[in-house]
């Protein structure tokens, strides 16, 4: 399909923000490294994720200015899993409730939040590749103990 618009700013992400706060993540540690990925954010990996994710997503350009006039791209987070030697995410959507709360006057099916929801999580998960892959540069302190059994 695609979607043939520009890309957001990248998002501000708040250094003091737990991720073990939400929801859909347990991160061990607590040297989330938000400056670093902010940086990279900042010096295309936003851009560069965002392209990718815009030649090949799901999501209409109708779905997208929905997300756009909410505000959504500007509130997702990013954050160092040392354990996990990962970049985890957290990525905004629609909540259940959204019929009740009137959020957008073109807000008008579940297949349109379906369509906003997945289609953010996966921009999430192609930053996460993209800040892994092209751009940290920095390995897990996390050593696992010798005496961990064989499976």
């Amino acid at each position: 399909m695609g979607l043939d618009v520009e890309p957001p700013a990248p998002p501000e992400l708040e250094p003091n923000l737990d991720p073990d706060d939400y929801d859909d993540a347990e991160v061990q540690g607590d040297d989330y490294r938000r400056e670093e990925l902010q940086a990279f954010l900042e010096d295309g990996a936003w851009e560069e994720a965002f392209a990718e994710w815009a030649e090949h997503a799901e999501m209409d350009e109708d779905d997208w200015q929905i997300a756009i006039d909410l505000d959504l791209p500007s509130r997702f987070d990013f954050f160092w899993d040392d354990f996990a030697d990962r970049v985890g995410y957290h990525a905004p959507g629609l909540p259940e409730d959204w019929k009740v709360r009137d959020l957008h006057p073109e807000l008008d099916s579940w297949g349109t939040v379906s369509a906003i929801n997945a289609g953010l999580t996966e921009l999430g998960q192609i930053v996460c590749e993209t800040l892994k892959e092209e751009y940290i540069d920095w390995e897990a302190d996390y050593e696992p103990p010798e005496d961990l059994p064989d499976f």
